[in-house]
């Protein structure tokens, strides 16, 4: 008959000579062992990653994501450019610049050769992060476009012309595939899709996965999916856990380690005009952004 010990009765975990696991983030993955972000080599000429933020659903925070992955990128020493292509603005006010002032716009560069794109990038208030502006003129576009000749690299050919003055150009797209977007797509590197925790945003990615795969078929063979964002992440909820279980269960690594969960702090930086980096750069918001800068570049390397 085998003895038991008081002592065994209450021995604790801690004692046991148990080897822990690894850290489990919340996508259910171990997390990675991440570097320390170094800034970039200045040898030879600047060739910017340019990476495309694409959804079609709106609300799942693709310019949350812009705005902070930028601003987390430039704290790096890395020089980045946002491309403002909704139409709706968003990102220029998230950075406090007013649509309905602007002289010239995105617009502008797309339709006419008369502007300098130099002329029309604001600096923000963050060093060394740049934006191209936009308002509700961008809307135009899409139909003026159509009768063009290349339509689909108008802003190839725009981008071309400041791709050897930064290390990464960031592209909000507007929440539609339509020619805005394929424009994007065309003229993007990588594809980063922010994917809300939520079912009906979860519908919604193999539409944009066809699309993606016409225009690496017919326009852009180079394009690449960076990654899945899972965003407004509320782990309190069943719902929200189920939704990023099942994205990592069909796309596996794809799916960043880092999630975004949410906050009260986003929507207080739109209204104050800058990132979260800068706002509350010691909150959670700012810390998960700062570590999808380190996913991205280790998954981009030479970025």
């Amino acid at each position: 008959m085998t003895q038991i010990t008081t002592e065994a009765l209450f021995e604790t975990d801690a004692d046991t000579d148990v080897e822990a696991g690894p850290e489990l983030g919340p996508t259910g993955r171990p997390l990675p062992d991440l570097p320390e972000p170094t800034p970039p080599a200045q040898l030879g000429t600047r060739r910017a990653l340019i990476i495309a933020m694409c959804n079609q659903k709106g609300g799942v925070g693709k310019t949350t994501t812009t705005i902070n992955l930028g601003a987390a990128l430039a704290e790096t020493g890395r020089r980045v450019l946002l491309v403002d292509f909704d139409p709706q603005g968003s990102l220029s006010v998230g950075l406090g610049i007013n649509p309905h002032t602007l002289e010239t716009s995105i617009y502008n560069l797309l339709l006419t050769r008369d502007h300098d794109v130099h002329d029309i990038i604001t600096e923000s208030v963050v060093d060394g992060l740049d934006i191209l502006p936009a308002n509700i003129d961008l809307s135009a576009a899409e139909v003026q476009l159509v009768s063009e000749v290349a339509r689909e690299q108008t802003l190839k050919r725009v981008l071309a012309q400041v791709r050897g003055e930064y290390d990464v150009i960031l592209i909000d797209c507007a929440p539609s595939l339509g020619l805005l977007t394929v424009n994007a797509l065309t003229a993007a590197d990588r594809v980063l899709m922010p994917l809300e925790c939520e079912f009906f945003a979860l519908r919604g990615l193999a539409l944009l996965n066809d699309t993606i795969g016409k225009v690496q078929d017919r326009l852009n063979p180079e394009l690449e999916i960076v990654g899945i964002l899972g965003t407004m992440y509320d782990s309190r909820t069943v719902h929200s856990r189920e939704v990023l279980e099942r994205v990592v269960q069909a796309f596996g690594d794809k799916v960043f380690h880092t999630v975004i969960r949410r906050t009260i702090k986003f929507p207080e930086t739109t209204v104050a005009g800058e990132p979260i980096t800068t706002y509350a750069t010691n909150s959670p918001g700012a810390g998960a952004y700062r570590m999808l800068a380190r996913e991205v570049l280790a998954r981009c390397p030479g970025a």
